[in-house]
């Protein structure tokens, strides 16, 4: 039985209650997306606080989390109330388009790591299937929301599937967004790209950054680039 707890370097995450368990897609996004200016940050479907937490940790932002789940809401709470910066993170059980839909100051930073299985056969329960499937939180109305929350300088960063690509990219486009950074992931050593990492801002850029990140050298292994990466927030890395 997998443990109901991960510890990280400045706080612990308890993720029995929640559907979404502690995974590297979060970990990526929570150590890559560039937070170290941001006063106040948006953290969308934020299941155990992982994300949230991380940015806390690297920056002084004022960080709201929402998530739709009960579940995740509670626990949520849980791993805020126990960590060291819990004074600078509120969470909200509420859907995204209810949040969005009430007055609230814009953000510099919105991550999330959204539901992407499109596709795929629903999992056998239903918080599951909220967590995990686009029923409840399409892409095009995740990224459409979140620019209505932007500050004029605000950036928002995801992790996504790879073969979204060509569709983040339109819906960016007839948003008026742009992609300014853009790192590849590779799970492993001689692997195709598995997911997408993406910051995205409201005015036009003359650069785009692309790079490529690999995970693993082999099984339990980690590459340097990764190591260097999460450091600052695994215990023995």
């Amino acid at each position: 039985m997998p443990n109901s707890f991960f510890h990280f370097k400045q706080f612990t995450i308890r993720h029995d209650k929640c559907a979404m368990k502690v995974g590297t897609d979060g970990v990526l996004l929570g150590a890559w997306a560039y937070a170290d200016k941001a006063k106040r940050v948006l953290d969308i479907g934020t299941g155990s606080g992982l994300i949230a937490l991380m940015i806390a940790q690297r920056s002084q932002a004022l960080i709201d989390a929402i998530d739709i789940d009960e579940g995740a809401y509670v626990q949520s709470l849980e791993n805020v109330a126990d960590s060291p910066f819990s004074e600078r993170i509120r969470v909200f059980h509420q859907s995204l388009e209810q949040f969005a839909s009430e007055k609230r100051d814009s953000y510099d930073l919105i991550v999330s790591n959204p539901p992407y299985f499109i596709s795929s056969l629903k999992p056998p329960t239903e918080n599951r299937s909220i967590a995990r499937h686009t029923d409840t939180l399409a892409l095009d109305d995740l990224i459409r929301l979140s620019r209505s929350m932007l500050s004029d300088d605000g950036r928002l960063a995801l992790i996504l599937p790879y073969d979204q690509e060509k569709q983040l990219y339109d819906l960016t486009e007839s948003e008026g967004l742009f992609v300014i950074r853009q790192t590849n992931v590779i799970p492993v050593v001689g692997s195709s790209p598995k997911r997408l990492l993406v910051e995205i801002i409201q005015k036009p850029s003359p650069t785009l950054t692309i790079e490529t990140l690999t995970i693993e050298v082999e099984r339990h292994k980690y590459t340097p680039e990764y190591q260097t990466l999460t450091s600052a927030y695994y215990l023995n890395m």
